[in-house]
């Protein structure tokens, strides 16, 4: 009986949708309408269950639409592998538990990046310490250096070759200098170059491809440092192209 009461409550609030364009009643008549037929429509969460309180990012595997992995602020990282019917912690093992983004390897999912602390500036935040790779869908992890990153952005893996990837790195939030900018790798990871840097306050919260035009980038770059007594922050944009970078590099 209760299942039949919410199906009539639904097709209810569906009829007074579709009504909407030609009965227009008042927003507090509209209001109240509206809590009475979802009154009894709970939302649930899915999971992680222990997540910290801030998801900072999602990643679908684009070969299995059913496995994602889930980055927590500071909880850190979720697998499922049933659209989320259930999750794993697979990340528990290492150094952070703050995370920043995730990657997943156009070319072999099997692959996964990870950017450790969270890329915010509050004071509640927890840093990382640099960005790791795992070649066996996160079973196991390695770090892959930028250890004094602290809070990282943003991974982008190059789609025509996999050993190329860029990083926005945020940098420290309540000190100068550190990794600090887009660092380039064009060896898996191996080794990193700064191929955009501005002052020992500023890093970058988040770079972009140009769509159809992997060489051409886009950062955005954020001077921010906090102290206990307040935030400095200021936001700016650049844009760089990765073939001049390669020149710059020798390549």
């Amino acid at each position: 009986m209760n299942q039949s009461i919410k199906t009539i409550k639904l097709l209810s609030l569906i009829v007074i949708i579709g009504l909407a364009n030609s009965v227009t009643p008042s927003f507090g008549q509209t209001n109240d309408i509206v809590k009475e037929i979802v009154s009894s429509m709970k939302l649930r969460a899915i999971g992680p269950a222990v997540m910290g309180g801030r998801i900072s990012h999602i990643e679908v595997d684009p070969k299995n639409k059913s496995i994602w992995y889930i980055a927590a602020g500071s909880g850190g990282v979720w697998k499922t592998t049933n659209a989320g019917v259930t999750f794993e912690p697979i990340f528990d093992e290492q150094k952070s538990y703050s995370i920043g983004t995730i990657a997943i390897d156009p070319n072999d999912t099997n692959i996964i990046w990870v950017g450790t602390g969270e890329n915010i500036s509050g004071r509640h935040v927890a840093w990382g310490d640099g960005i790791y790779k795992s070649t066996n869908a996160g079973r196991t992890w390695t770090n892959m250096g930028l250890e004094r990153s602290e809070h990282i952005g943003r991974i982008l893996i190059d789609p025509r070759d996999s050993n190329i990837l860029f990083v926005a790195a945020e940098g420290p939030l309540w000190s100068s200098g550190g990794d600090r900018g887009v660092y380039k790798s064009i060896d898996g990871g191996k080794s990193w170059d700064a191929v955009l840097t501005v002052d020992e306050n500023t890093g970058v919260t988040d770079i972009e491809f140009q769509p159809g035009n992997p060489d051409q980038l886009y950062a955005a770059t954020y001077q921010r440092r906090r102290h206990v007594w307040g935030l400095m922050a200021v936001a700016r944009e650049v844009a760089f192209t990765s073939l001049l970078i390669m020149v710059k590099l020798g390549r």
